[in-house]
């Protein structure tokens, strides 16, 4: 269930391939006509309404642009043919997905489920305290993205003449009118603007044209020289977006050339440790899932993109089995084999095949094997996987490439899910390429683990054949355009669009899958801000449970005053000011001081403790193990070796600091 679809106002235009292209597609298949067939058959649309535009002339490819125009696509139209190949022999294997259009104030209502806020309408409405804290932590565009679907929710209820409180828009967003737009941290808004104002006109142009007026996407060519830029993660996203366009109307923002450019994006020092995903506690995480999901929303809103959702109907699916069974269900039967496995063994295993063949391999990824082995080697799998009885040898590279794109093409679901896949289609339509960037970031934030956890392997996999270009001839346009019919078509889903529009798709579609190739590290980080107002959340929700407590200490007749004493020794322990107790209470039974110092980072931590604790380090790689910041503000975090002790301890300065091994 999601909330995700696309505006029907978008028209996008593109031209048509040339008569090139049909001769390209004619060596590759039966005939022209069959390569557009094919075209037909590719792209998953959601059964999506495309205005129709006039016919384009044939584009020019007399300039240099040829090479990165002709020669990638047809790279994405050759292996369009080859799936069509492939999905004719297993259509047995196949359901399609009946797609409906949600009632009205449907789909905002599941939107607030998944935000967290379901509390602000329907029986519990009476009683929205609980999510007081965390609208109290929204930026300015946040809070309007909540309060637009709350009000639509409202007045759907009302048409409907439901009988429980309907909660006023006003009373909800009162706490937010009261904080006169400052900003989570406590600043006021206009520091957010100067904050930002050091990023703007670093990475590139916003787009003059219209969400209504988009032209075609063209693939980005490999050897131009990029940029280099930081990426702002401390202040929202959406509210970058807002600062821009002020910027844009007051003529301060730079042209910067042509927008199809890569910059080299980086991720900038942050003194108090960078946080990647599976950094923070499940509960914490939980946190951070529901205000991607609000900023992911807030960052479209400000740009005029309005996204919503088609609902997919449950269909059956195979309970056991390698090929077209969902992610879930195959970790379950892998699990009982190995026991934490995060990624299937079958898709572990198609990768090891192929790198065994060594990367090197000319046309690694692109050229297929055999349809009719392909079906057999399938058949055989399924049949003798788990048993161990498998010859892995008689598995030629080509073929298990094959394998793995079919594997990925023929989930049940896509890997991009099927809540967001429109949205990560969506990316294409955003202006500037860091404004994509921040919302793929929030996307892969928002995926189920482990859709999250394949996709992660999947780009690393695809990135180490990239490294190997010279000799396998496999750019990341290549491998991005043979990736992106794989990744964003799914077979269970009714595909009906027309040629103009799968045209478009496929350029956009294949930037998409560059920019998650060649920025996966960036799109695996949790941005700051996002952080923070977890941060904020928790301490607002202590000091709740303080008071709650001191009154129930108040009701049993208990000394208040000894109480705060104990509870301020607690906090205050016997560490004097400037040095941190840091425990590895499953390793060691002695804690060790350490004084902080302007220098002293994560990293030299672990150092001293592994230089005191031989035996530890005898047992255990200095790999294996991690600082951890747990309590205070923060449910857990481990920390990255970089991040500077002094300043995390002054922003959380009631943690504990516990070295450990990373759960598996």
């Amino acid at each position: 269930m999601s909330w995700l679809s696309s505006s029907q106002g978008v028209v996008l235009t593109a031209y048509h391939h040339s008569g090139k292209d049909q001769a390209v597609g004619e060596s590759h298949g039966k005939g022209g006509e069959e390569a557009t067939s094919s075209r037909r058959y590719g792209q998953y649309a959601l059964n999506q309404e495309i205005t129709k535009v006039k016919e384009k002339p044939p584009f020019d490819r007399s300039s240099s642009q040829d090479s990165v125009d002709e020669l990638s696509m047809e790279d994405y139209w050759a292996e369009l043919e080859n799936i069509k190949k492939s999905s004719e022999n297993r259509q047995e294997d196949q359901e399609v997905v009946v797609v409906k259009e949600p009632d009205e104030g449907e789909l905002e209502e599941e939107w607030l489920k998944e935000a967290g806020l379901s509390n602000l309408f329907g029986e519990s409405a009476e009683d929205p305290q609980e999510s007081m804290v965390f609208l109290s932590t929204l930026t300015r565009t946040q809070a309007a993205a909540v309060q637009k679907r709350v009000e639509t929710v409202s007045q759907t209820l009302r048409k409907k003449n439901k009988q429980y409180q309907i909660p006023d828009v006003r009373d909800i967003f009162a706490q937010q009118r009261e904080s006169k737009e400052k900003a989570p941290d406590g600043t006021e808004s206009q520091s957010v603007r100067t904050n930002e104002n050091k990023y703007q006109g670093k990475d590139d142009q916003a787009s003059n044209l219209d969400v209504g007026e988009k032209e075609q996407i063209l693939p980005v060519p490999e050897e131009t020289p990029a940029s280099e830029t930081d990426i702002n993660l401390e202040v929202s996203f959406a509210e970058q977006a807002v600062n821009q366009k002020e910027s844009s109307k007051d003529g301060t923002q730079k042209s910067q050339g042509n927008n199809t450019l890569l910059p080299n994006f980086r991720l900038p020092i942050d003194k108090t440790g960078t946080t990647r995903i599976g950094d923070l506690a499940p509960q914490d995480m939980k946190k951070v899932c529901y205000l991607a999901l609000i900023e992911l929303t807030a960052l479209y809103d400000v740009l005029g993109i309005e996204l919503k959702q088609q609902k997919a109907v449950k269909i059956k699916t195979k309970d056991s089995g390698l090929f077209c069974v969902p992610l879930t269900v195959l970790l379950e039967q892998d699990q009982k084999k190995v026991p934490g496995t995060k990624i299937p063994l079958i898709f572990q295993k198609l990768i090891s095949r192929i790198e065994e063949g060594g990367l090197e391999t000319e046309g690694l990824l692109r050229i297929p094997g055999a349809a009719i082995r392909i079906k057999n080697l399938c058949q055989e799998l399924e049949a003798k996987f788990y048993e161990g009885t498998f010859n892995w040898d008689s598995v030629k590279q080509h073929d298990a490439a094959s394998l793995l794109k079919l594997f990925v093409r023929e989930l049940p679901q896509p890997l991009l899910s099927v809540e967001y896949l429109k949205a990560f289609q969506a990316v294409q339509n955003l202006p500037t390429k860091k404004q994509q960037l921040q919302a793929l970031n929030l996307l892969v934030i928002l995926l189920p683990d482990a859709n999250r956890d394949t996709l992660k392997a999947l780009l690393e996999f695809l990135q180490r054949v990239i490294d190997n270009k010279e000799k396998n001839k496999m750019t990341v346009m290549n491998v991005a355009m043979v990736m992106a019919p794989n990744l964003f078509m799914c077979h269970a889903l009714d595909l009906k669009s027309s040629e103009q529009r799968e045209f478009v798709m496929a350029a956009g579609t294949a930037n998409i899958m560059n920019l998650l190739i060649k920025y996966q590290k960036l799109l695996w980080t949790i941005p700051k801000f996002l952080v923070n107002q977890v941060r904020k959340q928790n301490t607002e929700n202590l000091k709740k449970d303080k008071k709650m407590m001191k009154k129930l200490l108040k009701k049993m007749a208990y000394d208040r005053e000894k109480y705060e004493k104990q509870d301020k020794s607690a906090n205050d322990a016997d560490v004097p000011q400037g040095v941190i107790r840091v425990q590895a209470p499953h390793l060691s039974k002695v804690s060790m001081a350490i004084q902080l110092t302007e220098e002293l980072k994560a990293s030299d931590v672990l150092a001293r403790f592994l230089s005191q604790e031989s035996g530890i380090a005898q047992t255990l790689k200095k790999e294996e193990l991690f600082l951890y910041e747990i309590g205070g503000n923060i449910g857990e975090r481990c920390l990255d070796d970089e991040t500077y002790m002094k300043d995390l301890y002054q922003l959380n300065p009631n943690a504990e600091w516990v070295i450990k091994s990373k759960p598996s």
